[in-house]
Parts: C-alpha cells; structure tokens; sequence
C-alpha cells in the first residue's frame, strides 16, 4: 500500500465501539501510545477490523491545534 500520507502507525486493534452508523476502533502501537478513529460501520466490515488484528492508523492533516488551560 503506498499512501502520501507520511504518518502511518502500525499496531494492534485493543478496541472496536459499535454504534449505529460509525464505530470507534482503538489501536496500540508498540510504544504503548493509543490512536483512536471514529470510521463508518461498513468501513469496520468491509475491513474485517477485529479487536487482536493488526492494522495500520493513517494521520492527513493540514493542521493540528494545541491548547492549554488558562
């Protein structure tokens, strides 16, 4: 698979959260960190995404915000 996008983690699916239209599927990479995506339910299963697979988060974002408390 060759993407553009230069973030790709690779990792483990710990999580997939069902819901009616989108899910939340949850993946740790190696270093412990933890992604989380909210992706249609027919993505989730046209993938065949399950809790134990690996898989592969892919980030392509023109901007990323950072924030602190007051």
């Amino acid at each position: 698979m060759k993407l553009s996008a230069r973030n790709q983690f690779k990792g483990k699916i710990i999580n997939i959260e069902d819901g009616a239209v989108n899910g939340i599927v949850t993946i740790e990479t190696p270093g412990g960190d933890a992604l989380v995506a909210t992706i249609s339910m027919d993505s989730i299963k046209s993938l065949g995404l399950e809790v134990g697979k690996e898989a592969i988060a892919v980030v392509k974002a023109t901007s990323v915000m950072v924030g602190v408390d007051d």
